[in-house]
């Protein structure tokens, strides 16, 4: 299926030019305006305040991000009334239970299988498609939790993974296992010379590692 120059297009070429995946840049992002927006916009809209007040309000990492907004009049009004809640709870001695999930956590999937979906129709040889294989695997590829989301998405669909996208993810994951088994080698007592002719990539290795291996949630 040929895809198309829209903004997922462009959204993706401008963060396949930033460190790490591509998927967790858009992702976060899109988030951070989301919660932007939703303080701004939506404060005064009666139904998205049921709906927030009925999920318990943010997830607690969400919730922790508030701080970093300037609308306090916003945060004010939205913890008021999970607070509201909570005290009637501990008044009648009964479990908290709310009957939704965070709001932006479920954004967060939805934009994630939005670019998963897209990523997926780029199987063809179109002008655009060759672009985008071009920008994106000039980039740090998908995490493995992003490329795992690729891979099973897929697989209940009954389609396979665009043969380009495997190829470079998994020589990805086996270049960065390659580095981490030097680096764990010449880690070992005695062999701090050798260490220290490492490039300072491959001394940092781990790090990279940890971010693969970790979706980005911020």
């Amino acid at each position: 299926m040929a895809i198309e120059k829209h903004i997922n297009f462009f959204e993706l070429e401008k963060a396949a030019q930033k460190p790490g995946c591509p998927l967790c840049t858009i992702v976060s992002d899109r988030a951070h305006r989301y919660i932007d927006n939703t303080l701004f916009e939506h404060i005064t809209n009666r139904g998205f305040r049921a709906l927030f007040r009925a999920a318990g309000g943010f997830c607690s990492f969400h919730s922790q991000s508030l701080i970093s907004f300037r609308d306090g009049l916003a945060v004010a009004i939205l913890g008021r009334d999970i607070l509201e809640d909570r005290l009637n709870c501990f008044e009648k001695i009964i479990p908290w239970k709310p009957k939704g999930r965070c709001p932006v956590c479920v954004e967060r999937e939805n934009i994630e299988q939005e670019y998963l979906s897209f990523l997926a129709a780029c199987d063809g040889n179109t002008t655009e498609e060759e672009e985008l294989r071009t920008f994106f695997t000039a980039s740090d590829g998908l995490c493995a939790p992003h490329y795992a989301a690729l891979l099973f998405t897929l697989k209940g669909l009954k389609r396979k993974v665009p043969v380009w996208i495997k190829e470079f993810q998994e020589h990805k994951f086996r270049e960065l296992k390659k580095r981490l088994e030097v680096f764990i080698e010449l880690s070992a007592y005695g062999r701090q010379k050798e260490f220290a002719q490492l490039s300072e990539k491959d001394q940092l290795v781990w790090k990279e590692a940890a971010a693969c291996l970790t979706e980005n949630i911020t």
